[in-house]
């Protein structure tokens, strides 16, 4: 399998995770998911959780990683320094915060940490589907994000 990887580094600052969204979008319309499909859209919503997770509740900074699987997945990482592992919560009526693992967890196909040097790596994978047209002429289009 071939694997093309970039990685951003975040600072400890809620304002890096808006940089962190648009450097998302640059390298997500660079690798030929373009900009209107659900694929994007979904991936950018998950960088945008993961990334404010790590700056926010670490207080480190973070690397954030896009991997391009040939087959046409994606897998998202970001890396923090905190040994602190992720503490998935469950808001309440119209809490603000607690809601963002619940959201990766609902929009990735997979997701997971691990430990990674002295800190830890949240990471989460979309699949890239086929699917096929309404107008029933069989022709395959990027696919769809289970949500």
């Amino acid at each position: 399998m071939q694997v093309l990887q970039v990685q951003l580094e975040v600072g400890p600052d809620p304002a890096e995770v808006g940089r962190a969204r648009r450097w998302a979008r640059s390298r997500l319309a660079g690798s030929g998911i373009g900009d209107d499909e659900p694929l994007a859209e979904t991936l950018v919503l998950l960088i945008s959780e993961l990334v404010t997770n790590a700056v926010v509740h670490t207080g480190c900074p973070a690397v954030l990683r896009m991997l391009f699987a040939a087959e046409g997945g994606v897998r998202v990482e970001v890396a923090d320094a905190s040994d602190r592992p992720p503490r998935p919560r469950h808001a309440e009526g119209e809490d603000t915060n607690g809601r963002g693992l619940e959201l990766v967890d609902g929009l990735a196909d997979r997701w997971g940490w691990q430990r990674e040097g002295a800190g830890k790596s949240i990471w989460c994978e979309v699949d890239r589907a086929p699917v096929t047209p309404a107008n029933g002429q069989g022709a395959l289009a990027p696919g769809r994000v289970r949500c």
